[in-house]
C-alpha cells in the first residue's frame, strides 16, 4: 500500500533549499506545493524550476496556504525563530535547517510553541538519518567496538575571502562554529548521548569578526573525550574516528558526502559498509519527518527536540568561553 504523499512548503530559496528540493522530488510520497521568499521573483523562479504550483513573495501567504502540511526552513540562521514561528502558530509542521537558532534562548521559544500549539518540529541534521550513520548507530547500540572512549571528528573548508559574504559576517550568524562546528558538535551528542561536562577550546577570530576555525576537547563521565574541530578558512580532513574498548569505526568523508563507514573490530577482519544511493542525501530527512507526520508524532527520536536545545546550550558555552556575540544579541 502506498503512503499517503505530504504536501511540502520550502521557506528560503537559496541553495540549501535547492539541494532539498531536488532530493525532495525523487520521492513519490512527497510534492512541493509552494515556495516562499522575501522576493516574488525568486520564490517564482524556484517554483518553476522544482515544479511547485504556488510562489509567494512573503513568509507569512506561505504559511497561510492551506494545502501545505510541512514547511522547510532553509533561510539564513537568523531568520530561523521568526520563521519557524510563524510556520508553527499557523499549524504547519516544521523542518529548520542547522544551526536550530543563533542560540539556546531562541531554540527554547520555538520548542515552546511547537509545544503548544501540539505541531511537529525537527532540526534538519540531515547527516544523522544518512544510511551509513544509521549502520553506525547499530554498531553502537549492538556494542561492536565495546565501550566509547574517544572520538575524534572535524569539518572545514576553505571557503575562501570575501568579507560581505554570509559566511564571513557577524550580522547573518557567520563563522566556522554555527555553519561547520555544527556539525562534529551534534555528531559527539549522536555518539555519546549526552553534552559534555567540561569544555576547553581554542578559536581564531578573523578581521572581520566571527570565528575563522577553532578547536575544541569536550570531556565527559568517565575518562571519555571527543576532539573537534572546525573551519571556514581552512581545509580539515572531514572525517571521524570512534575508538572503543574493543575496537574502532572510521567514518571519511564525514559530513561532505557520507556514503560508507568501517567497523575495525580487535582481532577481525573490517567490516566495510557502503551506501548507493542516487540521490544526495536530504531525502532521508525527508522521509523521516514524513514518517513522523504520517504516524502522529510531534517529533523525531533520532533527533528529539530535547537533544537539539542541549546542542544549543553548548554553543552557547562556547562562544562564552570565546566572548563571542552576534550583533543582535
Amino acid at each position: 500500500m502506498s503512503e499517503r504523499t505530504i504536501k511540502w512548503g520550502i521557506a528560503g530559496p537559496g541553495g540549501i533549499s535547492s539541494s532539498f528540493a531536488k532530493d525532495l522530488a525523487g520521492l513519490s510520497d512527497a510534492k512541493l506545493v509552494a515556495v516562499g521568499s522575501r522576493s516574488a521573483e525568486r520564490a517564482q523562479k524556484f517554483a518553476s524550476e522544482f515544479g511547485a504550483a504556488r510562489a509567494y513573495g512573503s513568509y507569512e501567504e506561505l504559511a497561510n496556504d492551506p494545502e501545505v502540511e510541512i514547511v522547510y526552513v532553509g533561510t539564513l540562521h537568523p531568520a530561523h525563530k521568526e520563521n519557524a514561528l510563524a510556520f508553527l502558530r499557523a499549524g504547519k509542521a516544521v523542518l529548520c535547517e542547522k544551526p536550530f537558532t543563533m542560540n539556546a534562548a531562541e531554540a527554547e521559544e520555538i520548542i515552546a510553541c511547537a509545544k503548544e500549539h501540539k505541531v511537529f518540529l525537527m532540526e534538519a541534521m540531515w547527516t544523522r538519518y544518512l544510511p551509513a550513520i544509521r549502520k553506525v548507530r547499530e554498531w553502537l547500540d549492538e556494542g561492536r567496538i565495546g565501550e566509547v572512549r574517544a572520538l575524534r571528528a572535524d569539518f572545514g573548508f576553505d571557503f575562501g575571502w570575501n568579507p560581505g559574504h554570509r559566511l564571513l559576517d557577524p550580522a547573518l550568524g557567520g563563522g566556522a562554529l554555527l555553519d561547520a562546528g555544527i556539525y562534529p558538535i551534534s555528531f559527539a551528542s549522536f555518539v555519546f548521548g549526552a553534552q559534555p561536562d567540561k569544555i576547553a577550546s581554542s578559536v581564531h577570530i578573523g578581521e572581520t569578526g566571527v570565528d575563522e576555525r577553532f578547536a575544541l576537547l569536550f570531556e565527559y563521565e568517565g575518562g571519555r573525550s571527543a576532539s573537534l574541530g572546525g573551519a571556514v578558512q581552512l581545509a580539515l580532513p572531514n572525517e571521524a574516528y570512534i575508538s572503543g574498548t574493543k575496537g574502532h569505526i572510521h567514518i571519511p568523508s564525514l559530513f561532505l558526502n557520507t556514503r560508507s563507514a568501517t567497523l575495525h573490530v580487535n582481532g577481525e577482519e573490517p567490516v566495510a559498509f557502503a551506501d548507493d544511493r542516487t540521490s544526495i542525501g536530504y531525502a532521508f530527512e525527508a522521509r523521516e519527518a514524513m514518517a513522523c507526520l504520517r504516524e502522529g508524532r510531534t517529533e523525531s527520536a533520532a533527533m528529539p527536540l530535547d537533544e537539539t536545545l542541549a546542542i544549543m546550550r553548548t554553543l552557547d558555552r562556547i562562544r562564552a568561553q570565546w566572548g563571542l556575540k552576534y550583533p543582535f544579541e
